[in-house]
């Protein structure tokens, strides 16, 4: 797996992580980007992101996870970052059920700042846990088929599913770029007045030209 940041990559996708605090985030983040898990984590103040390469098929992809604080006095600042976030994944406490109960605040608040397409996964943490379950695995899957989005119970400290959750999120996000990109090329071949101009690609705050060979470097 590579992880340098300087590394060319043909894609920069952006994605957040969303939920109420304490809910793990940042451990899922860390045991995502570099396999470390912290039992005495803080809580997260205002932003914090990190970098995983991922290879898929002959594409590399860069994935930007944002990490939001999950504290009410933090929700105006990490408002602002869903814009050009590509995917999110939204985090309760399979052993607290008002973190379960708060996940459509935070659908809301998702949908209001974010993408129209944006691939979410909705995720029980702290499945290791499961003799305090206050929340039933059907309830997270109804919720999910309710708001038609991903979903499976995670565990960052014994490192379950975690790097499926992951994945998931930035392969469907692929798949969504891959069939727009598939799709602009077709209009090009049907439209000649179209030819040699640059595929966009909302990557972040500001939409930036797709490059193959320097989009790792901001």
């Amino acid at each position: 797996m590579a992880n340098s940041f300087e590394e060319e990559c043909d894609y920069l996708f952006k994605a957040v992580l969303i939920g109420d605090s304490a809910v793990g985030k940042s451990n899922l983040l860390s045991r995502f980007a570099s396999n470390e898990f912290h039992l005495d984590s803080k809580p997260t103040i205002g932003v914090e992101f990190a970098y995983r390469n991922i290879q898929m098929g002959d594409k590399l992809i860069k994935a930007q996870i944002w990490d939001t604080a999950g504290q009410e006095r933090f929700r105006a600042i990490t408002s602002s970052y869903y814009r050009g976030a590509l995917g999110a994944l939204l985090v309760y406490d399979i052993t607290r059920r008002a973190t379960f109960e708060n996940l459509k605040k935070w659908l809301r608040e998702l949908r209001e700042f974010g993408s129209p397409d944006m691939v979410i996964v909705l995720l029980g943490n702290k499945s290791d846990l499961s003799h305090y379950r206050e929340v039933n695995v059907k309830e997270g899957q109804s919720l999910a088929q309710q708001e038609n989005l991903f979903f499976m119970e995670t565990s960052a400290r014994e490192n379950v599913n975690v790097e499926e959750a992951f994945l998931q999120m930035v392969g469907r996000i692929y798949e969504i770029t891959s069939q727009k990109s598939l799709e602009t090329k077709t209009k090009e071949a049907t439209n000649p007045t179209l030819q040699g101009k640059k595929e966009i690609i909302c990557i972040d705050e500001v939409s930036a030209t797709k490059q193959t060979s320097s989009c790792c470097s901001y």
